[in-house]
């Protein structure tokens, strides 16, 4: 018996419809998200390109802003510049190896975002609980490591998903209701079983943002315990000052994230474009605003910028 060419059972192209339902929207929509992914690029080049030019800011909470603001430039241009051209009816479709490249990138740097926001969250409780120590512990070999780590992780994770897509027989299924290739929007094409993507799914985000997010709670707990147990007034509020901006960047980036994964799994009876606007919105939102709160939060960052956008109107 001749075996079965899996190549012939895969979809030449996907069509992507952008958001089911507000497609006579689409035009209006494409606006604020061009504007909000036009202030993420600009803001994570701007932030990365301060700290990678300025020595002074070549230390290990500026150089995780730098990895913070690289994995943003991803995120964000991995799923944003093909979901305005869908918007625009540029292009709805996209090949099948170029939905599992966009799938990869997407993942990969959300995971690769999550482990960046667990090592500053150790990087804050080092700093405040152990400072004698930090020096010592956060050097610029550790820092190399970090990013490498947060690169394999990510890879590892979401390295098996592209096989565990080619497997499945898609028997010509190729419209996709959403604005962007992600895992399960893909497997749910398949005319095959797909639990074990669903499982590996699941797992992956318990067992990555999920366990990240615990971790950074634990430390937050350590951190706030041992600023309570400083004496002075002004040493527990510049204690709280130094990780509020950290805090509102994990807000912003695990609360669209978690809220548009258990809807997806479990709140059948929203909207299908609720879903979809919500798995946008943590892939542009945090990438927009994470530079605009530590640029407002930091003062050495703000002074930073200015200077150089001052530098650059003397030139002209």
């Amino acid at each position: 018996m001749a075996p079965v060419n899996h190549t012939s059972l895969w979809p030449v192209s996907f069509l992507l419809m952008g958001i089911p339902g507000l497609e006579e929207l689409h035009i209006w929509l494409s606006i604020p998200f061009c504007l909000m992914y036009i202030a993420a690029v600009f803001g994570n080049s701007i932030l990365f390109f301060v700290i990678v030019v300025e020595q002074s800011l070549h230390e290990p909470m500026y150089l995780f802003l730098a990895m913070l603001a690289v994995t943003d430039l991803v995120l964000s241009s991995s799923t944003v510049p093909k979901a305005l051209s869908i918007f625009w009816s540029l292009s709805k479709r996209t090949s099948f190896h170029a939905c599992l490249t966009q799938m990869f990138f997407a993942h990969v740097s959300f995971i690769a975002e999550s482990t960046i926001l667990l090592a500053m969250a150790f990087d804050r409780y080092v700093a405040i609980c152990n400072p004698l120590r930090y020096a010592a512990v956060f050097t610029h070999s550790v820092m190399a490591k970090i990013g490498l780590a947060t690169i394999a992780r990510g890879f590892s994770v979401i390295f098996p998903t592209i096989f565990l897509l080619r497997r499945l027989p898609y028997c010509g299924h190729k419209v996709m209701l959403h604005s962007y290739c992600e895992h399960m929007g893909i497997a749910r094409l398949a005319c095959a079983d797909i639990a074990v993507n669903i499982w590996y799914g699941f797992a992956i985000t318990l067992l990555s943002p999920g366990v990240d997010l615990m971790l950074i709670g634990v430390s937050y707990i350590l951190i706030l315990r041992a600023v309570f147990r400083l004496s002075s007034k002004e040493a527990q509020l510049k204690a709280v000052s130094t990780c509020s901006s950290h805090v509102c960047v994990i807000v912003m980036f695990y609360t669209p994230a978690f809220f548009s994964f258990f809807s997806h799994r479990f709140g059948h009876n929203i909207p299908k474009h609720i879903h979809i606007l919500l798995a946008n919105l943590y892939m542009l939102l945090p990438p927009m605003l994470n530079p605009i709160v530590y640029t407002m939060k930091n003062k050495l960052i703000r002074e930073k910028v200015s200077r150089i956008f001052f530098k650059c109107w003397q030139w002209r």
